[in-house]
């Protein structure tokens, strides 16, 4: 657990032994979890995992047939009012009135929740900086501003959990690293727990600080990003002068598997004290090696090593 987590003992989502099933099926079998504020959590799964149905009994949108969920200590089942008070979320493309301004949009929503001023609203516009094009109207927004607009709108009540469900859908690369710099600020200054959702393995991995994943409803794993991607042991890339024949001596000679071939070099999953003896090996087989360099694994590789290469929805 990181330092910010470590932080917040308290946490601020809790699941305890939640359980779903449809008939006989069980779709969701004994989740118990913890996410805290001041962390961006991220929630993967593969197809048909279950993410979604655990997000939806999250947010009271479908009852637990076993268990029990708390946000901020109060009870989704017994408290329901008072525990999603505290989420704000965001379910891929938010949607808005396109014929009003920003500002209009904000002042419309924060007219049905108590206690929303007009210092809230400029404070929510600021933090995701969308001050000098506020007043224009959303028509005119590109998709990375109207997703700034559908955050504002979900902190305006000031809500300490913050679901985001493929928030990074539809926007381009500067859209995409400006969602991650705003969420890191949102935890830092707000202290918000930030769950997403999203099949995008490589942006999870530089936006999330803890990951938890899922595979046919039950829980494999939660840890660090960092963690996670480290235990999967070290790649090496060596640069050879035939891919394929350094390939096929590995694999005869030290039955090694090649994680990747190409025309003039290969990867492999080795641990660090066998690297000297698949040089040497490939030097003695007439290989010439012209590079040895250590790869770190990506989130990407490690999921589809701890799920069996199954995609995400």
């Amino acid at each position: 657990m990181n330092s910010k987590v470590e932080a917040e003992k308290k946490p601020a989502v809790k699941l305890e032994h939640v359980t779903k099933k449809f008939g006989s099926k069980t779709v969701i079998d004994d989740l118990s979890f913890e996410i805290y504020g001041g962390e961006v959590f991220g929630f993967l799964g593969p197809n048909g995992a279950g993410k979604t149905t655990t997000i939806r009994m999250v947010v009271g949108l479908m009852r637990m047939t076993k268990g029990n969920i708390f946000i901020q200590g109060h009870s989704v089942k017994s408290e329901f009012k008072q525990a999603l008070r505290q989420v704000g979320a965001i379910v891929e493309n938010p949607e808005m009135y396109k014929f009003l301004t920003g500002y209009q949009n904000l002042i419309h929503y924060a007219r049905m929740i108590p206690g929303i001023d007009k210092k809230r609203i400029d404070e929510v516009v600021e933090l995701v900086d969308l001050k000098e094009r506020i007043n224009e109207k959303v028509k005119r927004y590109s998709l990375g501003m109207r997703q700034r607009l559908g955050l504002a709108q979900a902190l305006l009540h000031r809500p300490s959990v913050l679901i985001l469900d493929e928030p990074t859908n539809g926007l381009d690369p500067q859209g995409i690293r400006d969602l991650r710099n705003y969420l890191h600020d949102l935890t830092r200054k707000e202290g918000v727990a930030v769950i997403v959702s999203s099949h995008l393995l490589s942006e999870m991995q530089l936006m999330c600080d803890r990951i938890g994943i899922i595979q046919k409803g039950k829980l494999l794993g939660v840890e660090t990003v960092n963690e996670f991607v480290q235990e999967g042991g070290e790649k090496v890339r060596l640069t050879v002068d035939d891919g394929a024949m350094a390939a096929r001596v590995v694999k005869e000679k030290l039955a090694i598997e090649t994680e990747s071939i190409e025309p003039q070099a290969i990867e492999l999953a080795i641990d660090h004290e066998k690297i000297p003896v698949v040089i040497d090996t490939l030097v003695m087989s007439q290989v010439k090696i012209y590079g040895a360099v250590s790869v770190t694994k990506s989130l990407e590789d490690r999921f589809l090593e701890v799920t069996g290469g199954k995609g995400l929805v």
